[in-house]
């Protein structure tokens, strides 16, 4: 499926200069939207996988989809105040400002496999960070999966240890 035709481009979006790749017009279209998690899942075959790990907002539309296509659990991962029990924090820096992402302190046992999912890999940032409260839970990241990736801003060499998954690059 050609699903860089379902993804719609956004100029000067958040801030000028940005071209913000909107996937939205992906996730309503249901036939797309399929196509693309059942691809993911077909390229994990024979991997071992635990849980699903997706950072706010968009991992979840991604990982939910992807956890629940392989049987296994899903974990969010949030920003700062947004999920109820203990937490643990990692802070990284987006393309256009810093954050930070919370993961509950009991949601990963030590040893899990663990897949993160996201929408978009850019810098590398949000992943980065939810790769290290991944491993701050001694869950093993065994790959990530996104539909994107912006291969000129060289994310994926900050995840140089995973098998990296991506549907379309720019």
């Amino acid at each position: 499926m050609d699903y860089k035709s379902k993804i719609r481009v956004i100029p000067d979006y958040p801030q000028p200069g940005i071209r913000f790749k909107d996937i939205t017009t992906l996730l309503q279209d249901g036939t797309a939207y399929q196509a693309a998690i059942n691809e993911i899942v077909q390229q994990l075959q024979g991997k071992e996988i635990d849980l699903v790990v997706g950072p706010e907002a968009r991992g979840f539309v991604v990982g939910a989809p992807l956890a629940y296509a392989l049987g296994v659990g899903f974990i969010p991962v949030r920003k700062a105040g947004k999920l109820p029990a203990e937490t643990i924090e990692a802070n990284y820096s987006l393309e256009y400002g810093k954050d930070a992402l919370t993961i509950h302190k009991d949601a990963i046992r030590p040893g899990q496999k663990i897949l993160i999912a996201d929408d978009l890999l850019a810098t590398g940032g949000t992943i980065s960070a939810t790769l290290d409260l991944v491993k701050q839970l001694e869950g093993d990241p065994v790959g990530a999966a996104f539909f994107i990736e912006l291969t000129y801003l060289n994310g994926r060499k900050k995840l140089e240890d995973l098998d990296v998954i991506t549907l379309v690059q720019y």
